[in-house]
């Protein structure tokens, strides 16, 4: 078995509504070649970013994750349950100060 076996690439983006253009505005963004769902990879993704940041009142936000051929998953604010802890490959996806932000949070 190769780690192409396993390990699939995956893109993930951040986006904030911005209600004059009426449309989402990219934030931050990565990839990463990694075995952890991507449903996973966003909730962590956008809750971990959601804590480096000051939201204002009113501001909405949404995490996109897809792995190559695959078809894309949108994961909101609110859609993180309650207790939820990102697996150490869910981790190993996000960039150092994304994770950094999850611990402290």
């Amino acid at each position: 078995m190769t780690c192409e076996d396993t390990h699939r690439r995956l893109t993930w983006e951040i986006q904030v509504y911005e209600p004059s253009t009426r449309g989402w505005l990219p934030r931050c963004y990565g990839r990463a070649t990694t075995t952890a769902p991507p449903h996973e990879v966003a909730q962590a993704a956008l809750t971990a970013y959601l804590t480096t940041i000051t939201v204002w009142p009113g501001q909405q936000f949404r995490a996109h994750a897809q792995v190559d051929g695959g078809p894309p998953v949108t994961v909101t604010a609110g859609q993180t349950p309650d207790g939820w802890t990102p697996g150490p490959d869910v981790l190993q996806a996000l960039p150092g100060y994304l994770r950094e932000a999850l611990a402290v949070g």
